[in-house]
């Protein structure tokens, strides 16, 4: 596996692998990789020929007083798991590489689908998740982008993002992967201590409850909110920051569960913010 630091490099090298005719699959990570990141690049080499990894913890999509200081890196042991996962090459670059002194233009979509979810509880957040992907795609060349439905509203954004501004490449969703006892597996999970990671499957608890309910005949959204609220609420060291229901496809309001409808968490246990969502679809 080849790593690559610069910006030119990166680009050089995936531009000859377009000349060569090879399509490239790009994987966007932050790093701190767990299996949900390893089924990305898995995902990316079954449909690719060559497969780029990006580790870059974006300061631009963190709002004051969030945990990008404290994020957890370790570019040694992801460079591995890279390697051994077949992956053909690391993009690595430094802050200063990626936002260089009078860095001033941002990419941001508007509307409804950003404003709100994690878009109305953290300000800013998607504008540097839009920007540094936009960057990426136009240095990393991708054919294919793999992105997980954890980030299920991140996503949708991103599909919009690229239509919209006609990146000539493909968005692919891969699902959630969890751990045994259902926690969605997140690099900020290693914040929690043993009696906290208990308590946070009252994420996936209260999503597979919503789910038996709605499948049972129960059509109103509010009823269905109440439910997680309560079942998130028995877990002593949980803060709900949102738990909501909106259509799948574009966040539009749901007061009658119709169609496909996206449950969607983030919930604080203890001081670690957690999401987790789940689709359900009403014949």
């Amino acid at each position: 596996m080849q790593i690559f630091k610069t910006i030119a490099e990166m680009q050089t090298w995936c531009r000859e692998q377009k000349r060569q005719g090879q399509t490239i699959g790009l994987v966007p990570t932050m790093g701190y990789l767990h299996a949900g990141h390893l089924a990305l690049a898995r995902a990316a080499r079954s449909q690719c020929d060559t497969v780029v990894v990006s580790i870059f913890v974006n300061p631009i999509q963190f709002g004051v007083g969030e945990d990008f200081e404290d994020y957890p890196r370790d570019l040694e042991k992801d460079s591995q798991l890279l390697a051994d996962a077949g992956v053909d090459a690391l993009f690595a670059p430094s802050i200063r590489e990626m936002y260089p002194p009078g860095y001033n233009s941002y990419v941001e979509v508007t509307g409804e689908i950003t404003g709100k979810l994690c878009g109305r509880s953290r300000p800013g957040h998607f504008r540097g998740v839009t920007t540094v992907v936009s960057k990426l795609f136009n240095i990393c060349l991708p054919d294919l982008a793999f992105f997980g439905q954890k980030d299920a509203q991140q996503v949708m954004i991103i599909e919009k993002m690229a239509k919209e501004l006609n990146f000539p490449l493909q968005i692919v969703r891969v699902p959630i992967v969890r751990e045994a006892d259902g926690l969605a597996m997140s690099s900020r999970n290693v914040y929690l201590n043993p009696e906290q990671r208990k308590q946070a499957l009252v994420l996936s608890q209260s999503l597979q409850q919503a789910q038996e309910l709605i499948r049972a005949g129960e059509r109103d959204a509010g009823k269905v909110k109440q439910l997680m609220c309560t079942t998130i609420n028995s877990s002593p060291e949980a803060n709900i920051d949102y738990a909501e229901i909106y259509d799948a496809d574009d966040l539009a309001d749901v007061d009658e569960i119709q169609g496909r409808v996206l449950l969607a968490l983030a919930v604080r246990i203890g001081t670690t913010r957690l999401i987790d969502n789940l689709i359900v679809e009403v014949q």
